[in-house]
């Protein structure tokens, strides 16, 4: 797989038929002004009508009272980060996202949405990455309503909406992608966690764009391989690690043998024959590369004997 390969083909969802607006309304303090005075207009009519100044002015009095509940009934707070939509007979009318007291109209229901940043951790998973080695995995996702027209309509319920396309997010992608790289260019989930989780949060904003939710981030919070196969994976691990150790080690010391050989021959030290030479080498890469300590042993004669 080339590093810059992906996941298969972008998920297609439904087109939405609804996208939210602002809806028609005004502040709240004006309305409850005028509620106030109609109340009290309603009342002394009501107090006069029934004083004697006859049917009239009970009517008035009750029709303004009616009046003023009327308007108080258009009147709903709306907090920081959250919203009202709107529906009339049915129809969404429109969103209130403006907060304090704002007033309405009074014959629409009016149901409330937060806009908060909200966190979904799913389930640790177990699934099979691309290697068909079982793997568990677990992301958070990071989401927030954008429109939250789509969120209540086009949708049953959002916010499980959210974390079931998560989940399937999760696994498609750790179906694509092994756990650990066999090669320099291969995206692996454990060494290429930045460029997965930014692939991630790509499918997830595909599949859940058409409830209007916007994803902000999604990062994995447990990566690791299936019980019953992660003492083998760490085996193999550890293999890898004293094989690079190993090679690190040959590296070195065949470094110092050549750098060793080289300051004998500029300083004119001891003239050594070509058999001499390789015994040399093998002396100092036994002692370089063994694990365990080495022993000295002293010739007390020649350098022939």
């Amino acid at each position: 797989m080339n590093a810059n390969a992906g996941p298969a083909a972008g998920v297609e969802m439904p087109t939405p038929q609804v996208r939210e607006r602002a809806a028609v309304g005004a502040h709240g303090i004006p309305a409850v002004l005028g509620c106030l005075v109609l109340l009290a207009a309603g009342v002394v009519s009501a107090v006069w009508g029934i004083g004697g100044g006859g049917p009239a002015g009970l009517i008035g009095g009750v029709v303004l009272v009616l009046l003023a509940l009327l308007i108080g009934a258009g009147l709903t707070v709306v907090a920081p980060n959250e919203a009202r939509v709107l529906q009339f007979l049915g129809r969404y009318t429109g969103t209130v996202r403006t907060d304090g007291l704002r007033w309405v109209n009074p014959l629409t229901t009016r149901r409330r949405v937060s806009t908060r940043i909200r966190n979904h951790e799913t389930t640790v998973m177990k699934v099979n990455d691309l290697d068909g080695s079982p793997i568990e995995i677990a992301a958070v996702v990071v989401w927030q309503v954008a429109d939250t027209a789509r969120a209540v309509f086009e949708v049953d319920d959002f916010v499980r909406f959210v974390s079931i396309q998560a989940e399937t997010a999760v696994r498609h992608i750790a179906n694509n992608y092994p756990y650990d790289a066999h090669s320099q260019d291969q995206l692996s989930l454990r060494d290429n966690a930045d460029e997965i989780t930014e692939r991630l949060s790509r499918e997830i904003s595909e599949r859940v764009d058409s409830a209007g939710v916007r994803i902000i981030e999604s990062r994995f919070t447990h990566l690791a391989y299936a019980a019953e196969i992660a003492q083998a994976m760490l085996q193999r691990q550890q293999a890898g690690a004293v094989v690079a150790a190993r090679r690190r080690i040959v590296e070195g010391a065949v470094g110092m043998v050549d750098l060793a050989l080289q300051r004998l021959a500029e300083q004119d030290v001891v003239d050594l024959d070509e058999e001499r030479k390789a015994t040399m080498v093998s002396n100092l890469l036994v002692v370089l590369c063994s694990d365990r300590a080495t022993q000295p042993v002293v010739n007390a004669g020649s350098l022939y004997q």
